[in-house]
This record gives structure tokens, C-alpha cells and sequence, in this order.
């Protein structure tokens, strides 16, 4: 489908049209009085140079139409090249049913912190999160996963997708205060409704995984779960962390041992409450098989196609022929007087 993307530049095509009515040409009626003045100058034989000029007439009027024609040919592409013609060429994207889930996940200074114990060894909060999500999304064919990381400021990292593969790898991309030390909980809720809301209801699914402890931020949790809930999303949270009087974290590659690390797990249980969803302890090993069944008890979003139009510029064409038509006015920078000059000389 061919179209201008700025049609409203093509009233500019007139203009020279209009030049002789908007501006008229002095010079013509000076021309015409030296060309009467001319007449009376006394020739032996006037009549014989009179028919001889009149005979070369057509050919000098032609010389001017190609001039005037090449200069309105310049104009005309100049102003098609800005009206920006363009070949949209559509591209049709199908969907399969499936859910929107949105992951939110803590990634403040306090995902640093060495309260799980794996196989025997410490391991930080973060690194269980990303051995429970990572095996979450591998799970979730055909769904759309998007992902938000939250510190002082939350940010969309990937929007909703079917790439699960991408979206692991941005999850295992993420480390500690990526997003700032802060916790901003309430701004991370927040984000998530403003995109999901734009899906089609029935399948809109965040889950949040935090600490709990909200230090950042403009939203409350519980503001923005009641936004949630009014925007028809459900809130399945994740608690990592614990309930130890002093957790060890590393701090400039030292551990060190702090008292105001712990969970604030009734804040996440209210938000998962207001949200219509559930909570979850991280290191609960039936956490995963229980938030992927009561996702699929959600009505899934029926299958859509959207067609988007790929644009290919076509200015380059009449941009040529502007230049086609410069290059004919260079070659007669002066075209009805020079044409004159070389009849007469002939």
C-alpha cells in the first residue's frame, strides 16, 4: 500500500503556478516598451529581418517552455521527496491463547542477604529467586511473561513476551541494587497494573516477588494492590527471606551480620489478599506447582492477530528526478536565451 506520511506538503505543488498572479513580472512591460522603442529604428530592409525573427519564434517560445518545465520539474520533486512517500508492506503477528503474567522482582541491597541454605552452603535471596522463577518461566509455554525489577525506582526490564528464553536471560542478569538500595514495593505493584491493564481481562496475573519491606517509592503496597484490584489483576506474591534476629549479607565482599534485614511477611500476605491471589514462601518446594495451577484455573485470552504495516521510503524517486531536472537547468543556466543565441548563430 503506497502513501505519504506528510500528504498536507503537497499544497506547496502550486505555488509556482500561483507566483505570476502573487507577484507580477515589472520587467515585462519594459520589454515590451524597448521592444516598441526597437521598432522605429529606421533598417533598409525591415520587413525581411521582421520574417526572419517571426520564423525562429517557435523554436525560442519551445526553448522557454522547457525551461519553465524544468523548473517546475525541480520544484514538484523537491516538494514529493519532503511529503515522505512511502510502500507500507503488512506484517500480520498471531498470538496464542495464553496468559499475561508479569513478574515483579525485588532486586534492593537486601537481595544480598545470606539467609538460605542450599545443599549446605549459604546462598543469597537472589539466587534462590532466580532458581525458582527461572524454573517457573521455563514452565510457562505459550504464555506472555513480562519482567520488572525494583530497587529506589521500578523498571520495565522486558515487556510481556512469548520469548521465555529472553526473558531468563534478563532475570539472571539481574544483581543487588541494579535498580538503587531502596525498596520502592508500592511503585513496582503500580507498574505492573499500568501494563497489564492493557491486556484483555480475565488472564492479568503479577507476582511479586519481595522481602516485603517497602523503604522507596511514591505507592503504598497496599494502594497500589487496591489498584490492582480494581484494574482486575491478580497479585500472587513470593516472600523470600527470614524471620533470624541478625541475617548475614555481604557488604564490599565482607560478611557482615544485620538485625534490620527481616521479612515483613504480614505486609505481603495483605497485599496477595487484596490482589485476589496467594502467598507463597520462596523455599517451599510446592510454591511453583501451586501458583501454575491456580493460574490455569484463569481463562485464558482467546488467540489475536495484529497486523502492524512496515514502512519503505520511496523518497529517493522524485528526489531524483529534482536532481535530473538541476543537472538540465545546469546544462542551460540561461535556457531560452542561450537557445536563441544558437538558432541565431545557426
Amino acid at each position: 500500500m503506497f502513501e505519504f506520511h506528510w500528504p498536507w506538503v503537497g499544497l506547496l505543488l502550486p505555488l509556482p503556478l500561483l507566483l505570476p498572479f502573487l507577484w507580477p513580472d515589472r520587467r515585462a512591460g519594459r520589454d515590451e516598451e524597448l521592444e516598441g522603442q526597437r521598432t522605429t529604428l529606421l533598417h533598409p530592409h525591415l520587413q525581411e529581418l521582421k520574417s526572419a525573427f517571426q520564423a525562429r519564434r517557435p523554436r525560442r517560445r519551445l526553448a522557454g517552455w522547457f525551461h519553465k518545465a524544468l523548473l517546475y520539474l525541480l520544484w514538484a520533486g523537491l516538494v514529493l521527496a519532503l511529503m515522505r512517500p512511502q510502500w507500507l508492506e503488512p506484517h500480520t503477528q498471531v498470538s496464542t491463547p495464553g496468559y499475561d503474567l508479569m513478574l515483579a522482582v525485588d532486586a534492593s541491597h537486601s537481595m544480598d542477604a545470606l539467609d538460605f541454605t542450599v545443599e549446605g552452603r549459604q546462598v543469597s535471596r537472589m539466587q534462590v529467586v532466580k532458581g525458582v522463577m527461572g524454573r517457573f518461566v521455563d514452565a510457562r509455554k505459550g504464555d506472555r511473561i513480562g519482567l520488572i525489577v525494583f530497587g529506589s525506582q521500578a523498571f520495565v526490564l522486558s515487556p510481556l513476551s512469548v520469548d521465555r528464553l529472553a526473558v531468563r536471560q534478563l532475570l539472571d542478569g539481574v544483581v543487588p541494587s541494579i535498580a538503587g538500595q531502596g525498596t520502592a514495593l508500592g511503585d513496582a505493584i503500580a507498574l505492573g497494573v499500568k501494563k497489564l491493564r492493557e491486556r484483555p481481562e480475565g488472564s492479568r496475573v503479577m507476582i511479586l516477588i519481595a522481602d516485603g519491606d517497602n523503604s522507596a517509592g511514591g505507592f503504598a503496597p497496599l494502594e497500589s494492590a487496591v489498584l490492582a484490584r480494581a484494574a482486575g489483576v491478580r497479585i500472587y506474591v513470593i516472600g523470600v527471606g527470614s524471620k533470624q534476629e541478625r541475617i548475614p549479607i555481604v557488604e564490599e565482599g565482607v560478611i557482615k551480620y544485620r538485625d534490620d534485614l527481616t521479612m515483613d511477611e504480614d505486609t505481603l500476605q495483605r497485599i496477595a489478599n487484596i490482589g485476589g491471589g496467594a502467598y507463597f514462601r520462596a523455599t517451599d518446594t510446592r510454591a511453583l506447582e501451586e501458583i501454575s495451577t491456580r493460574i490455569s484455573q484463569l481463562e485464558k485470552t482467546e488467540a489475536e492477530a495484529r497486523t502492524a504495516f512496515l514502512p519503505t521510503p520511496l523518497y529517493r524517486i522524485p528526489l531524483a528526478l529534482a536532481l535530473l531536472a538541476l543537472l538540465g537547468l545546469g546544462l542551460f543556466p540561461e535556457g531560452r536565451k542561450r537557445f536563441v543565441t544558437r538558432v541565431a548563430s545557426a
